[in-house]
């Protein structure tokens, strides 16, 4: 279960409702977070506690969430707004924190992408204090409670760090209750870039259900040496049994899909992609609606199959955007109320506050965006 903040005795409903008659336009909780932004649980935050250095590239930032902070379960990720130059810029990572952390704080690993804007800044330029935003947890690609008896986890780069949120919550259940038998194979390049190598080691030597097995592509510049199907199978033979995650780059979740759709065991396997589908409308017999777009003052209709990037902008809204194919989440923005509908999916998505990609979604529906 999503674990909830805990939130100070002045913040209760009642006192926030009877002081929005004097706040108007703004409501009460606007003006808690000009005092601190972690106050603001209408525009969660969190505030940088410490960084702590991963590898060359990849760092993980340990943050003190605020009162908008709802929670997440093992293997989700979330959406982290950073201010560069002014604006707003948004990217998602993997919590490796578990849902309780003892220290209430989350954490998140950061790998520097060579040309990012970003990334190298938040991985290498992010010091203590430094406020960001939180989007909500998201992502079917969780652990469920209980674990199933028997895991296989694959995972190559960065692609561990869902998979580490998980490994973390498993080693905080009470050492005398039942563990699954879990069965990491992780990929790098080399050994110098295998994030948290020093921490699986440790847990392989002192959890007797965790065993991890490392494999380096090109150790020692050595020529590509890829993690195959076929050497799957060699290092955990039960492999049709167990209930596998699979997270990395995209030509080895295809091979691990195909190996799983060949053995008829693809309800065993759980993917998780760091690089959406490309941009594929769909049709309803859903109409649009009128959107708002509450900062601006401006409205403006919205067709069923127009992508609300293109609605504001037709509208002359600034609006934030990046790759314009739902790829890079540089066009998050927070859905105030309404429905709209994921593009690709048909999915529809309702929740006030939720991060939608405008690149990517539609109107269903009357609504109003908070931009």
């Amino acid at each position: 279960m999503p674990v909830l903040p805990r939130r100070p005795a002045w913040s209760g409903t009642p006192l926030l409702a009877a002081a929005a008659w004097l706040t108007s336009p703004l409501t009460a909780d606007d003006y808690l977070g000009l005092v601190d932004p972690l106050l603001c649980a209408r525009h969660p935050a969190g505030r940088v506690v410490a960084a702590r250095p991963e590898t060359d590239d990849a760092t993980t930032l340990l943050i003190k969430p605020g009162r908008g902070w709802a929670g997440h379960k093992a293997g989700q990720y979330l959406a982290i707004g950073v201010r560069i130059d002014g604006a707003l810029h948004w990217r998602t990572y993997s919590l490796t924190c578990p849902p309780e952390p003892t220290d209430g704080l989350l954490s998140i690993t950061v790998h520097a992408a060579a040309g990012g804007r970003v990334s190298p800044r938040l991985a290498h330029e992010t010091p203590s204090g430094t406020v960001l935003r939180l989007g909500p947890a998201q992502g079917d690609f969780s652990l469920p409670d209980p674990p199933p008896p028997r895991i296989l986890m694959l995972t190559a780069g960065s692609g561990i760090t869902p998979v580490m949120g998980m490994l973390r919550t498993l080693a905080e259940r009470p050492p005398t209750g039942p563990h699954p038998d879990v069965l990491l194979l992780h990929s790098t390049r080399t050994i110098r870039e295998c994030i948290f190598r020093d921490e699986l080691q440790a847990m392989h030597r002192q959890l007797s259900w965790f065993r991890f097995v490392p494999h380096h592509t090109r150790p020692g510049g050595a020529p590509s040496r890829h993690l195959t199907p076929g050497h799957v199978a060699g290092l955990c033979p039960d492999w049709r049994e167990r209930e596998a995650w699979a997270c990395g780059p995209e030509a080895m979740l295809q091979a691990v899909e195909a190996h799983w759709a060949e053995a008829r065991v693809t309800e065993r396997l759980h993917v998780e992609r760091f690089r959406m589908a490309p941009f594929l409308p769909h049709d309803s017999d859903t109409s649009g609606g009128r959107v708002r777009f509450l900062r601006t003052g401006v409205d403006a209709d919205a067709g069923t199959t127009v992508p609300l990037l293109e609605v504001g902008e037709q509208a002359g809204v600034a609006m934030p955007y990046g790759c314009r194919r739902g790829l890079c989440f540089g066009c998050l923005t927070p859905l105030a109320h309404g429905r709209v509908r994921d593009l690709r999916t048909g999915e529809i998505h309702d929740e006030p506050g939720r991060l939608i990609q405008t690149c990517v979604s539609a109107a269903a529906g009357p609504l109003a965006l908070d931009i």
